[in-house]
């Protein structure tokens, strides 16, 4: 058996046959949304070197990416901005933007695998630690959600803000990224939360 299907195995043989897995990137950014996958695969699949998606290359996400909208059987994406963000907390958003992914799914699963988190919802579910390294669905979650907010870096928030920087640093709180804030301010998508740190501690930063 596949390590990273052990999960998997042990609730298709309790007959749950449509298992998702979700996860969610940019929890630590100064800017820009939250976002969460929810994938769902077919029974007894393995997909090669899909794993957490920190431990990828960005060309390896992408190919892994095409993969798994290939095989997938469903594939839902949810989004919490940053006045989300700033009004109920990172880790409320982050629980809002999976529950807005799992809604995006055309159909509902029999059982949830969540990436040490727990999603508002009356499937069944089980939250595993390092889920992301330890659960192929949960692996393609992590891949699918960071390769979707790459892309909104690279894409459409660097097209809005291009003295930001977004596509080199993603909204991490890179030493350019706070420098560009300190110079230029901050924008509505920054995390108006996340700043009250950085101005207190600038003296440290630079």
């Amino acid at each position: 058996m596949n390590d990273m299907l052990e999960f998997e195995s042990q609730y298709w043989q309790k007959n749950y046959v449509h298992i998702a897995g979700i996860d969610e990137v940019g929890r630590g950014c100064l800017f820009g949304d939250v976002v969460a996958a929810a994938v769902l695969l077919p029974q007894g699949l393995v997909l090669e070197g899909v794993n957490d998606s920190k431990k990828l290359s960005a060309k390896k996400r992408n190919e892994l990416f095409d993969i798994i909208m290939e095989h997938a059987l469903a594939v839902g994406v949810g989004f919490a901005d940053s006045t989300v963000i700033d009004q109920v907390n990172i880790r409320q958003a982050s629980r809002l933007a999976m529950k807005f992914a799992l809604a995006q799914l055309p159909f509902q699963p029999d059982f949830l695998l969540v990436d040490a988190e727990q999603v508002d919802s009356e499937i069944p579910q089980l939250a595993i630690i390092k889920g992301d390294a330890r659960s192929q669905s949960i692996a393609a979650a992590s891949i699918v959600a960071k390769v979707t907010r790459d892309r909104l870096c690279e894409g459409e928030w660097e097209a809005k803000y291009p003295e930001y920087g977004i596509a080199v640093h993603k909204g991490y709180a890179t030493r350019m990224h706070r420098e560009q804030i300190l110079t230029f301010g901050a924008t509505p998508m920054h995390r108006k939360s996340f700043m009250r740190n950085l101005f207190v501690q600038q003296q440290q930063l630079f």
